[in-house]
C-alpha cells in the first residue's frame, strides 16, 4: 500500500499552499460503493472515522496536550476520513466506470483539481481534489492508480494550514523547500 502512503504525504503536501478553514461548507463528495472491489481484492483497506469517534479521541487528549502536539492537534476540525483502498493479484481489476464513478462527483463548481500526477510507463495516476467555498477548505480527495491498486480517500472538515505546515517532515510529509522524495 506504498501508493495509498504516498497518496497521503501528497494531499498533505499540497494541502500546505491552501488559505485557512473554517467549518461551514461540506462537501458533498461521497466514496461510491466499491465493494464488487472487495471480491477481486487481494488486499483491502477500509477506514471510516466519523464525528463520534473523531470527538471521543479530542475528548481523550486534553485541549492543551493537543496544542502542543501538532499530530494530535491538526484533527480538531476534521468532520470525517474515509479510505477505500483495494489491491489485487493481476492488472484491470478494477474499470474506467469505478474510476469514473468517483471523478464524477469532483466536478462541481466547489471541487477543483489541485495535483494531477500521471507516470505512463508504471500507468500511475494519482489527483488530488479540494472543496472551497468562500475562499475556505472544507474538503480534500485523494484518487490513487495503478494496475493492480485502486485508492480513494475523503477528508472532510476544516484543514487547518498552520497545523498541518508544522508536521512537515513527520509521518512521509516532506519538508517543502528541502528535497525530498515520497516512495
Amino acid at each position: 500500500m506504498k501508493l495509498a502512503i504516498s497518496c497521503a504525504a501528497l494531499a498533505a503536501t499540497a494541502a500546505l499552499a491552501l488559505p485557512g478553514a473554517s467549518l461551514g461548507a461540506s462537501p458533498e463528495f461521497r466514496i461510491p460503493d466499491l465493494s464488487h472491489l472487495s471480491s477481486r481484492a487481494s488486499e483491502t483497506v477500509d477506514v471510516n472515522v466519523g464525528g463520534f469517534l473523531l470527538g471521543l479521541a479530542r475528548m481523550m487528549v486534553p485541549k492543551e496536550e493537543r496544542a502542543k502536539e501538532p499530530a494530535l492537534s491538526v484533527l480538531d476540525d476534521i468532520k470525517s476520513v474515509t479510505v477505500r483502498s483495494f489491491k489485487f493479484d493481476s492488472d484491470d481489476a478494477w474499470t474506467k466506470k469505478d474510476l469514473d464513478s468517483v471523478r464524477s462527483q469532483l466536478k462541481g463548481p466547489e471541487w477543483n483539481s489541485l495535483v494531477q500526477v500521471r507516470k505512463r510507463e508504471a500507468k500511475e495516476d494519482v489527483d488530488v481534489y479540494v472543496c472551497m467555498e468562500a475562499n475556505k477548505t472544507c474538503g480534500l480527495a485523494v484518487i490513487a492508480t495503478q494496475p493492480r491498486e485502486f485508492t480513494v480517500v475523503s477528508i472532510v472538515g476544516s484543514i487547518d494550514i498552520d497545523k498541518l505546515a508544522a508536521l512537515e517532515g513527520e509521518f512521509g510529509i516532506p519538508k517543502i523547500g528541502t528535497e525530498s522524495t515520497v516512495e
